[in-house]
Order: structure tokens, then C-alpha cells, then sequence
């Protein structure tokens, strides 16, 4: 980027479907990348998982096979498409780290295609049809940023988007676009009820996360219909006002692509003091569980 431009980053993020090859996925992915590269975008970010569909439907020891080390096979072909695109790559790998040992991983590739950062998922949810506590160990690298080509990013994990802490704490190590690898849909049994306020809600969030920490934030979900998931899509960006740039559709495999001023950050800072604000000498019940009323 020139002189300029230099505050101008596009952000790309992919929405796609998973099939049950993963070799397939890959390759798949590697070619929405270069499609989002051919529309201007200076980093992109893929789905949570992307190399496989989402198998912590079940418990199943055999399904600890589809995890790798990093780096790994699918560093190395995202690390190739980074370099002959120019582009940064944020992508999410089943980690294996040792024997019994995994995590749900992001890694951040820088446009050279070099490995940047890892981020360990920290916050793993048990709930039906999302069994990760059966897979995965918390994260243990705690919030972090990486400086990459044009920006500082920071990469949060799919359940990660409802913690206001982790957002928090990714602004603060530096990060002006956070970006979230997701895999998130409706249970059969409950999207007539409760499956437009679901997605609401973690859309609210998300924006809300924009506008308190005064970043950029770019959500990449799956899309189809996995096992007894149907995953809603809707990825979005948005800017440090909480403003949508781009959205896609519950139901479409989609590149989004937005132009994010990287000095909107300053400005909305400076209008909004949220930051300057915080009553750090006052949050120590942060680090309870629970305040007990006496």
C-alpha cells in the first residue's frame, strides 16, 4: 500500500460449506482465497474448522485424527496461497500439540507466507451437538495480537465472541481488527423459537465488542447443513461504531469484502474514551467466579 493508503486495509472473509473430505476443503479454501485476493482483499479469514465438517456433534476417539500439528500440512498450503496472493491469512486448525494433547487453534500467516502467531482457543464449550470439551484443552497463550502487512490483528475462536473479557483483552495487546473463526447454526429443536433471536443476539455481541473496544471486527461462520446442525451463516464486518460493512446471507457460500480505514480507530477512540475511562483499579471481582451478595 502507498503513503496514502497506509490506514486502508480490505478485509475478505469466507463463507463456505464443508464437505467430508478434507483434503477437499482445503483445497477449497485455498481457492477462496485467491478469489478474495482477486477482489482486493489484504488479509483474509477463514471459517472455524474449515479442513473438515464439524465433528464435535458426537463424541468419537476416532474423530482425533483429523488434527495436525502446527505447523502442518494445512499451514503449509495456507502459507502458500499467503505468499503468491500477497495476502494475510487467518485460519483455524484442529491442533494436535502431542499425543492426548489438542486445541482449536487460529493461526495468523503473514503475506509472505510465514507463520505469524497462534492463538489456543479459550473458552470450550459443552453444550448439545457442540461437545469440545471432549477435544479440545483450553488455550494457554492467553489474548494476543500480531502485527502482520498493513495492520495488527487478533484472532478469537467461535464461543470466544460471547466473552466481552476476551475481546477486551485482544484490544488492549494491540489488535484493531479482531477476527472470529466460527461454526455456529440452529438446533433442529429449537430455530422455530428461538432461532432469530439466537442469531441476534450473537450478532449483537459481536458489534458490541466493535464499538467497546473501538476495533474492527470481521466473523467468519459456516454455511449448510452438517449432521443435525443447520449452520446460519451471516458472517459479517463491522466498524469500531458497530457499523455492518459487509453481511452475507443464512444460506450462500460467499466472499465478503470490506474497506477498513485502520484511522477510524483513533477517531472513535477519541470521541468515545472507553478505554481511558476503565476503572482498572476496580475490577479485581473480574477475577471471581461469582461476587457474592453477604
Amino acid at each position: 500500500m502507498s503513503q496514502s493508503d497506509s490506514s486502508l486495509v480490505v478485509v475478505g472473509v469466507v463463507q463456505m460449506r464443508c464437505g467430508d473430505d478434507p483434503a477437499a476443503n482445503l483445497r477449497t479454501a485455498v481457492a477462496r482465497i485467491g478469489e478474495a485476493a482477486a477482489q482486493g482483499a489484504h488479509i483474509v479469514c477463514l471459517q472455524e474448522l474449515f479442513r473438515s465438517q464439524y465433528f464435535c456433534q458426537r463424541e468419537d476417539a476416532a474423530l482425533f485424527d483429523l488434527a495436525e500439528p502446527i505447523p502442518g500440512p494445512s499451514t503449509d498450503a495456507l502459507g502458500r496461497a499467503a505468499a503468491a496472493h500477497g495476502v494475510v491469512v487467518i485460519g483455524s486448525i484442529f491442533e494436535r500439540r502431542t499425543a492426548g494433547v489438542y486445541h482449536n487453534s487460529a493461526v495468523v500467516i503473514d503475506a509472505d507466507g510465514s507463520l505469524r502467531g497462534l492463538y489456543r482457543k479459550m473458552h470450550i464449550p459443552d453444550d448439545p451437538l457442540y461437545y469440545e470439551k471432549y477435544y479440545f484443552t483450553p488455550g494457554d497463550l492467553g489474548f494476543r495480537s500480531f502485527a502482520v502487512r498493513g495492520a495488527h490483528v487478533g484472532a478469537l475462536v467461535c464461543w470466544d465472541q460471547w466473552f466481552p473479557e476476551a475481546a477486551r483483552l485482544t484490544a488492549l495487546s494491540g489488535a484493531q481488527i479482531v477476527f472470529y473463526p466460527t461454526a455456529i447454526g440452529w438446533h433442529p429443536a429449537e430455530k422455530a423459537e428461538f432461532g432469530a433471536a439466537q442469531h441476534e443476539a450473537w450478532e449483537i455481541m459481536q458489534r458490541s465488542h466493535a464499538v467497546a473496544n473501538g476495533v474492527f471486527v470481521a466473523v467468519a461462520n459456516r454455511v449448510g447443513i452438517e449432521g443435525n446442525l443447520e449452520f446460519w451463516g451471516r458472517s459479517f464486518i463491522a466498524d469500531p461504531f458497530g457499523r455492518v460493512l459487509a453481511r452475507a446471507s443464512h444460506d450462500r457460500e460467499e466472499i465478503l469484502i470490506a474497506r477498513c480505514d485502520l484511522g477510524l480507530i483513533d477517531t472513535t477512540r477519541r470521541n468515545w474514551p472507553f478505554l481511558r475511562d476503565r476503572r482498572i483499579d476496580a475490577y479485581d471481582g473480574l477475577l471471581q467466579r461469582f461476587l457474592d451478595r453477604g
